[in-house]
């Protein structure tokens, strides 16, 4: 039986998550969020299910680029998995240092930046974009002559060192602060104070920000999380796209094509202000005062637990699903934390997600197990939802929302 065993590092983080979790509310550390952490989560949540579509094409381009353009071949052995690791890290630093000075590359790893809590439910905000990014830059690996297998391997495992270093309860490491990057090196790179801004690029090691001048240590100034133009919004879709449509506006008010494309290529500074509130009015991006309150947080809380057992399936037996199956699972997925975001928004648009989102459970449960009892039973169900619509509203309605 040819099982994904990577589904297993989903369980394995939201563990860590948990127990994080657990030791702030015992020392009763202000350090999670509710509203925060969903958030964060829905965001991985995204990101995992679309690289699970995507990685098998990012192998082929190494490979292609390994076997057409690579200047050696190399082979595996002790000494080259280390000389892959330095050269990964050198390449990941300078792929972000980028993210952060090119407002076409911030576009996409804006979104890992935006929560303003900093724990480890913060690993999770990386966006399937950015590893098309990602990609390019590590595209180099290849034609030096490293095998596909090699770098994927190693992309494997340095992707999991991150994950540790999301997280306010671990203190300085003594002599580790002066070859790894450690929990107090990212804490300064995700504040938004003018001090830390733009600091500490690395990934594993910080050798590279203390060689190119952009390392700063974490001092006694408290930090701030978040970006310094804060989002304030949970909603799935305005933190993935909102800085490209900051950047489209931006970009359509000064004139000249050579204008344009430095604004494209310029730095994330140079976004004004009036950018972010022209795109919410274009958008009509309103925060409602009032979030979602306990009835409504367990809601949400239940649909981010059945979305998290779902990926995990999904990854697990990806193999074995067709792939209209895995089209109908995806966009299931995707409606549902679209929903999660709304919800703790308010927007009483939702209710439109949720019919959405039955209509496609229907059409999934007809196609995967088409039993004529069960068509005549949806079909009949769906006469009767459109019969009585206005009325299912109304009670979703005063269910979902705080004041209907």
């Amino acid at each position: 039986m040819s099982l994904n065993l990577l589904a297993f590092a989903v369980p394995l983080f939201v563990l860590f998550m948990m127990l994080e979790y657990i030791v702030a509310k015992r020392r009763r550390l202000p350090y999670f969020n509710l509203h925060n952490s969903v958030a964060n989560i829905s965001i991985g949540i995204a990101e995992r299910l679309l690289d699970v579509l995507v990685t098998g094409a990012f192998f082929y381009i190494y490979d292609y680029l390994q076997q057409h353009l690579g200047l050696f071949t190399i082979q595996p052995g002790v000494f080259l998995w280390v000389l892959l690791l330095i050269c990964t890290d050198f390449l990941w630093y300078w792929y972000h240092r980028l993210a952060h000075e090119i407002n076409l590359f911030w576009a996409v790893h804006i979104v890992h930046h935006q929560s303003e809590d900093f724990n480890y439910t913060v690993s999770a905000r990386i966006t399937v974009f950015q590893a098309f990014v990602r990609t390019g830059c590590w595209s180099i690996l290849p034609i030096l002559g490293f095998p596909a297998q090699m770098i994927t391997t190693m992309l494997l495992v340095h992707g999991l060192y991150p994950f540790f270093i999301h997280t306010r309860m671990i203190g300085k490491l003594g002599i580790l602060e002066y070859i790894l990057v450690t929990p107090s090196h990212h804490r300064v790179h995700h504040a938004s104070n003018e001090k830390y801004l733009d600091k500490n690029y690395g990934d594993v090691f910080i050798i590279w920000d203390k060689l190119f001048g952009t390392f700063q240590k974490e001092e006694a100034e408290e930090i701030k999380y978040g970006l310094t133009k804060p989002l304030k919004s949970y909603s799935f879709l305005w933190q993935h796209f909102h800085f490209l449509a900051e950047l489209v506006i931006a970009a359509r008010r000064v004139k000249g094509f050579t204008n344009k494309c430095k604004m494209f290529l310029g730095n994330p500074a140079d976004i004004p202000v009036s950018a972010r509130k022209q795109a919410e009015k274009i958008f009509n991006i309103r925060r409602s005062r009032q979030q979602a309150e306990r009835p409504l947080n367990r809601y949400v809380i239940w649909q981010i637990i059945i979305t998290i057992a779902s990926l995990f399936v999904f990854i697990l037996f990806e193999h074995y699903i067709s792939i209209y199956e895995k089209t109908l699972i995806t966009l299931m997925i995707f409606l549902t934390l679209i929903n999660c975001g709304a919800i703790m928004e308010q927007k009483r648009w939702v209710f439109y997600l949720e019919f959405s989102r039955l209509v496609l459970a229907g059409i999934a449960m007809v196609l995967i197990y088409p039993h004529t009892l069960l068509v005549i039973t949806l079909v009949t169900a769906g006469f009767l939802s459109i019969y009585y619509y206005h009325h299912i509203k109304d009670c979703y309605l005063r269910l979902v929302y705080i004041n209907p």
